[in-house]
């Protein structure tokens, strides 16, 4: 089932996440609609605070024309990150039509549970390692705009005025 996507304005994005305790079929099911929401809104990744749960759960669809790469994870922590860092074009789903470099570490290791609890490890370079990191900051209260210098965010100021009084229901001037 699709769920209705928070954004910018909505609390929820600036909290921390509780940790995932209970597993099997709710988290599938829980899981599977994280994923349906996303690529119905054109996403390539998508934390559970997005859709308004504050649990440590992420769906990512980091897949190229060469392979498939699609994550389900729940308690994911980046357990390793490379000294070398890249410059990657993000955008939200959170913050529609707003997209930016941002500066990451370019490989990453994250340790996370599938629905079952399995422990996983996914070992990410370049695309999937910013998609990792990127929802892994939505589970600790990170946006991407909190990665933005302050003159980024100043050139996006009317676009987050107008994705706030949205989320608000303020009319827009």
């Amino acid at each position: 089932m699709i769920q209705k996507i928070c954004k910018y304005g909505d609390p929820i994005l600036k909290k921390k996440a509780e940790p995932v305790t209970e597993f099997g079929p709710e988290l599938k099911k829980f899981l599977e609609d994280m994923l349906e929401t996303m690529y119905a809104n054109r996403g390539v990744g998508l934390a559970a605070n997005q859709v308004g749960v504050l649990k440590q759960a992420i769906v990512i669809d980091a897949s190229t024309e060469e392979q498939t790469v699609i994550y389900t994870l729940a308690n994911p922590k980046v357990t390793e990150f490379s000294k070398e860092k890249g410059e990657y074009e993000e955008g939200c789903l959170s913050f529609p039509g707003i997209m930016e470099n941002i500066h990451r570490p370019a490989h990453v290791v994250v340790k996370g549970q599938d629905w079952d609890g399995k422990e996983l490890t996914v070992d990410g370079s370049g695309f999937l390692a910013v998609v990792l990191q990127h929802e892994i900051d939505h589970l600790n209260g990170i946006t991407f705009i909190d990665r933005m210098s302050s003159v980024k965010k100043l050139l996006h100021n009317k676009e987050l005025k107008e994705i706030k009084a949205g989320y608000s229901g303020k009319k827009k001037k």
